[in-house]
């Protein structure tokens, strides 16, 4: 329904990144995966836009100002909490393409690109998945405001590809394995058993996903002679203006070979810092 017309795979990654309706931006995606894996296109370069283009709505406010959400019997709970993963998901799909763009480099090997293909044509996926069970609860993504703080982490690291993965994957993302099973449990507790399905959906394949960021943490950091655990505590340390939080899944990010050697110290080193 949306053909990318564009002739390499960072061209058409700034196109996405440029469509402001989020059904569009899914099937752009998709359909840009799928020239990737036909081997259509080569990886070429372009300069992505500092913000992605948006829809209208939802408002976006400041993190501080939005209202606490949580998953709960009351339909306007779930709604709540299914309008904040959509938001979400339409960033993920956003922060991988923007990845592709801005850090496209012949030095990079094509399994990268593979890599974060998928991830972008699964958050796509993802968000497809959540309009969809908003829209069967009468309600659609835009009908509540939003926040902006995924994307202050996107312009916080979009001067170097190691703290992009380093905060992306593997401190956003990461998080997502800590909060999502509590969501499902709570959510099939109270009955809904299709909200719950969906995020199990979305909790599996965002363990790869963190483990496609620390795949490639490893391998950059290596390429510059780096420690990766120290790397990514250094990295975070500068660059994250939030805490990490525990308790931790230690077993999802085992899953996705994120230890807790990587992180624990650090949670405590930042709470020190910051509390």
């Amino acid at each position: 329904m949306y053909p990318i017309e564009s002739s390499t795979l960072a061209a058409g990654a700034v196109e996405i990144l440029a469509t402001a309706d989020p059904a569009a931006k899914a099937q752009l995606a998709h359909g840009l995966a799928r020239r990737w894996r036909q081997l259509e296109i080569e990886p070429g370069t372009a300069q992505p836009p500092d913000r992605p283009a948006r829809p209208v709505r939802p408002l976006l406010l400041p993190p501080r100002e939005m209202p606490k959400r949580k998953a709960g019997p009351g339909l306007a709970r779930r709604i709540a909490l299914l309008h904040a993963l959509a938001h979400i998901e339409l960033n993920a799909i956003d922060l991988a393409w923007d990845l592709i763009a801005r850090f496209a480099s012949p030095d990079l090997p094509r399994g990268f690109f593979d890599d974060w293909v998928e991830v972008a044509d699964q958050e796509a996926a993802h968000f497809e998945l959540v309009a969809a069970r908003l829209a069967e609860l009468g309600a659609a993504y835009g009908d509540l405001p939003a926040h902006d703080g995924l994307w202050q982490a996107a312009l916080q690291t979009r001067h170097d590809l190691l703290a992009r993965l380093a905060i992306a994957p593997l401190v956003l993302e990461a998080r997502g394995l800590d909060v999502t099973p509590v969501m499902i449990t709570t959510l099939r507790r109270h009955g809904d058993e299709a909200s719950a399905t969906a995020l199990e959906v979305i909790y599996r394949e965002e363990i790869g996903h963190v483990g496609a960021g620390k795949r490639w943490f490893d391998w950059l950091a290596a390429k510059r002679g780096l420690e990766p655990a120290a790397a990514f505590q250094d990295l975070v340390r500068r660059h994250f203006r939030g805490q990490l939080k525990p308790p931790f899944n230690v077993e999802a990010r085992a899953a996705a070979d994120l230890p807790a050697s990587f992180y624990m110290a650090l949670a405590s080193s930042l709470t020190d810092r910051r509390g």
